[in-house]
C-alpha cells in the first residue's frame, strides 16, 4: 500500500493568507498540506513549476501567491501581470493536467467602487488601476479554462503576520505624533485569520457550488475608521493625534465603495461571519 494521504498546495506561504493557514494547519485533519513561498515555486517560470510538480500530486491548490503593491503596480505593469495573471494560466494548466481543485484569492479591486451598495458575484468588474485589472486576467483564465475552481474575492486583508495596515498604524504610533488617514474610500476590513478559516471550511466540507464568491467580514468602514478602531483595541488612541481627508493623493487609482455583498455566502453555506469590528481583535 502506497501512501494514500491526499495533499494540499499553498502557494505564496510566505505571504499574511498563506501563513494564517499555516497556523491552522493541524486542522486539515486527513490532508498533509505543503508550503511553497516564490522560492520553492515561482509560478511564473515554466523551469520551476516542471520541477516541483513531477513527482507531486495535489487534491487542491491553494494559490495565495500574488503581487499585491496597488501602487507599485501602476510603475511595473508587467511584473504585475506576470505574477496575477500569467502566473494563474500556468497554474491552471497544472490543475488541468492533475486534476486539481483550485483555490485563488482575488480582490475586491476588479470592480470601479461607483456601484454605491455592496457589490455580488454577478456584478460586472471593471477595475480601475493595473493592480485590479491584472488580478481580474488571472480570474478570466481560471474561468476559462476550468469548471472545479472557487475564486475567493476578499477586501482589505490584515493578520498578524506581513506588512498590512493594522501593523503599519501600530508601528507609526510609536514614531509620529500625527496620523492623516484617507475618509475617501469605503471598503470593507478582513481578517485574513477569517478567510484561513473559510477556506478549510470549502475543503474539509468537500464543498462542490463551485464558482465565484466574496468572502470578508460584515459591514463597512474608511480608513479612517479602520485606523481608529486599530488604535482603540490596541489602547493606544490617545497616544496619536488622528486626523482624516478626503483627498489623500495615491499614486494608483482606487474604488471609492467596494464593500462585498456576502449574501450568496450565508446562502450557501452554514457558516458564521464575523463583524469587521468583532473581528479586529488585538493582534
Amino acid at each position: 500500500m502506497g501512501n494514500t494521504t491526499k495533499k494540499i498546495l499553498v502557494t505564496g506561504a510566505n505571504g499574511q493568507l498563506g501563513q494564517c493557514i499555516y497556523d491552522i494547519r493541524s486542522k486539515f485533519e486527513t490532508y498533509e498540506l505543503i508550503f511553497a513561498s516564490s522560492k520553492e515555486l515561482n509560478i511564473t517560470n515554466d523551469e520551476s513549476l516542471n520541477s516541483f510538480f513531477s513527482n507531486k500530486r495535489f487534491e487542491y491548490i491553494i494559490n495565495c501567491a500574488a503581487y499585491t503593491n496597488v501602487d507599485l503596480a501602476e510603475k511595473e505593469p508587467e511584473k504585475a501581470f506576470l505574477i496575477n495573471a500569467e502566473g494563474v494560466k500556468k497554474l491552471v494548466a497544472i490543475c488541468k493536467v492533475q486534476n486539481s481543485k483550485l483555490i485563488h484569492i482575488s480582490t475586491d479591486y476588479v470592480f470601479d467602487g461607483t456601484k454605491g451598495y455592496p457589490y455580488t458575484e454577478t456584478d460586472v468588474p471593471n477595475p480601475i488601476n493595473v493592480y485590479g485589472k491584472s488580478k481580474l486576467q488571472g480570474e478570466q483564465y481560471i474561468q476559462e479554462a476550468l469548471t472545479v475552481f472557487f475564486i475567493v474575492r476578499t477586501s482589505w486583508l490584515y493578520s498578524q503576520h506581513g506588512k498590512n495596515f493594522y501593523k503599519t498604524i501600530l508601528d507609526k504610533v510609536k514614531t509620529v505624533k500625527e496620523l492623516t488617514i484617507t475618509t475617501a474610500e469605503t471598503g470593507t476590513p478582513t481578517n485574513a485569520n477569517d478567510l484561513a478559516d473559510f477556506i478549510l471550511y470549502l475543503i474539509m466540507k468537500d464543498v462542490k457550488e463551485y464558482g465565484v464568491y466574496h468572502f470578508s467580514n460584515l459591514g463597512e468602514a474608511t480608513w479612517f475608521d479602520f485606523a481608529k478602531e486599530i488604535l482603540k483595541k490596541n489602547n493606544q488612541l490617545g497616544l496619536i493625534t488622528l486626523k482624516s481627508t478626503d483627498n489623500y493623493p495615491t499614486f494608483a487609482k482606487r474604488p471609492a465603495y467596494s464593500v462585498l455583498s456576502k449574501n450568496l455566502i450565508k446562502k450557501t453555506f452554514e457558516i458564521p461571519i464575523r463583524d469587521w469590528n468583532a473581528a479586529l481583535m488585538k493582534i
